[in-house]
């Protein structure tokens, strides 16, 4: 005889199956996510039923959600606010397939290319914060901070006394700190700076009960510092010691991309800022010096293409595919986390076929166990596609980087997964210049210098356990 508590869960199990089908079904666009969700459901009702609700759609909350939908039309007018910023909107001369790209990702949401600025691209994580504290120390009106990681280190401890310098001199400070990875730097620093001037919050907090059921894992993995307007870093590096996590899996230190901008399109980057403080605070940011009249300080043409959950698309999957596609002669990748879905396998595999070399560049080891088997499920397929996949063996490949031909880069805090093209507010940046192309090329090349090739005999013929707990990771791809 079944007791009642047996029953009870067999026909919850069941009534569960049959209320989530349409759900999953209605509300999931991609049928390979569609069948994986249905599939935990399936098997582990409960269990499937209250993943689904903490993560299962992109959800910010009703709340959130009514403030930030009209986000990107709000972007653009507050970029608007540069007093002159109309005359560095252009056109650059490069390829007409680059010119499209540059038009796919206004329309999707980026913002116009911005001539006139200056670019200078720094791959040595403590050069970075020495030139950042630098540069807060001549701040002279404001310094706005935005990072995914802003850790308790020495490295975010330097970062600290230059604001708590700043403020002294009567510089306005603010750092948005996302709500998970600067959970700690918030717990322990967040009051002690606010009393001392500094104004200190987080997004999108990690709170179970957060109202209205907002997804629980959508984060803010942006990296944007604006000084005074007219200086900006943006890349792939926290405020953290490339040491972070050091020995976690093997991993060892960091290897990060950051960009230093001057010039009209720190506009961009101060606009980001302003929008996603609003969004955190519901605050908005007016002072005219937030905004001061753009100087041209090079001659280098870019645009940011920001993203995330309130975009009605993929904004940059979809830009990284039409550049893909222009491809002609090379295209290289950099990223620590590489889950493609069928569209990158695709363009990638074309750019072989139009005769372009392809290289892709991830870390031999990453600090996430799941996203390592399940992006390795993938080498077979790229190998014999044609496309040269390496393993970079020098400490924790985290520079997220493209480049295409002689004449378009891209540097930003985006990896090349699902979470980063759908749930991650991201921001990257796409530079369309010889000159700057070849910089970051250069520092691509030594990064596969210091890669192994893997060669496809060798690597099917890896333990079979390996190769399940590849293929098993992989079934979950959709769902990372």
């Amino acid at each position: 005889m079944w007791s009642w508590w047996s029953i009870i869960l067999i026909v919850s199990g069941w009534l569960i199956r049959l209320v989530m089908l349409p759900v999953v079904v209605m509300r999931k666009a991609k049928p390979v996510t569609c069948l994986a969700w249905l599939s935990i459901i399936f098997f582990q009702p409960w269990v499937g039923v209250l993943l689904y609700l903490a993560v299962g759609e992109n959800r910010l909350g009703y709340r959130r959600t009514r403030r930030h939908v009209k986000h990107a039309a709000a972007l653009h007018q507050t970029v608007q606010r540069h007093p002159n910023i109309h005359n560095y909107i252009i056109q650059p001369e490069v390829h007409t397939d680059m010119q499209i790209i540059a038009h796919v990702a206004e329309n999707l949401g980026g913002l116009p290319i911005l001539g006139g600025n200056a670019v200078t691209l720094m791959v040595d994580s403590q050069a970075v914060i020495d030139r950042l504290i630098a540069d807060i120390d001549q701040a002279q009106h404001h310094v706005h901070l935005l990072f995914y990681i802003f850790g308790c280190d020495a490295t975010a401890m330097a970062v600290r006394d230059a604001l708590l310098r700043a403020r002294q001199r009567g510089v306005v400070c603010r750092v948005l700190a996302d709500g998970v990875g600067a959970r700690q730097m918030l717990h322990r620093w967040g009051r002690t700076l606010g009393q001392q001037g500094i104004e200190v919050v987080g997004f999108l907090p990690a709170n179970p009960i957060r109202r209205h059921l907002a997804r629980l894992d959508l984060r803010n993995h942006r990296k944007i510092a604006v000084i005074d307007g007219r200086i900006g870093y943006t890349g792939s590096q926290n405020i953290v010691g490339a040491d972070y996590g050091y020995g976690e899996r093997g991993a060892g230190p960091w290897r990060d991309i950051m960009a230093r901008l001057t010039g009209p399109a720190v506009g961009q980057l101060q606009g980001v800022f302003v929008e996603d403080w609003e969004f955190a605070t519901t605050a908005r940011l007016e002072s005219p010096d937030l905004f001061p009249a753009s100087l041209a300080s090079g001659n280098v043409a870019l645009q940011a293409v920001p993203s995330g959950p309130n975009y009605p698309t993929a904004v940059l999957e979809d830009v990284v595919i039409e550049a893909i596609f222009a491809a002609r002669q090379r295209v290289i990748l950099t990223t620590p986390y590489f889950v493609p879905d069928d569209s990158i396998l695709a363009a990638l595999r074309l750019a072989v076929m139009r005769g372009a070399r392809v290289d892709l560049v991830l870390p031999r080891h990453t600090n996430h166990l799941l996203v390592d088997l399940a992006g390795r499920s993938f080498f077979p397929q790229l190998i014999k596609d044609g496309v040269h996949v390496h393993r970079h063996r020098s400490g924790l490949l985290h520079a997220k980087t493209l480049t295409i031909d002689e004449s378009l880069a891209m540097v930003g805090s985006a990896n090349f997964d699902v979470r980063s093209f759908y749930l991650n507010f991201e921001l990257n940046v796409f530079f369309y210049d010889p000159a700057v192309t070849a910089q970051l090329r250069t520092h691509q090349i030594n990064f596969l210098a210091e890669a192994d090739e893997i060669q496809l005999a060798a690597w099917q013929n890896r333990p079979y356990w390996q190769r399940l707990a590849e293929n098993g990771a992989k079934l979950l791809s959709p769902l990372m």
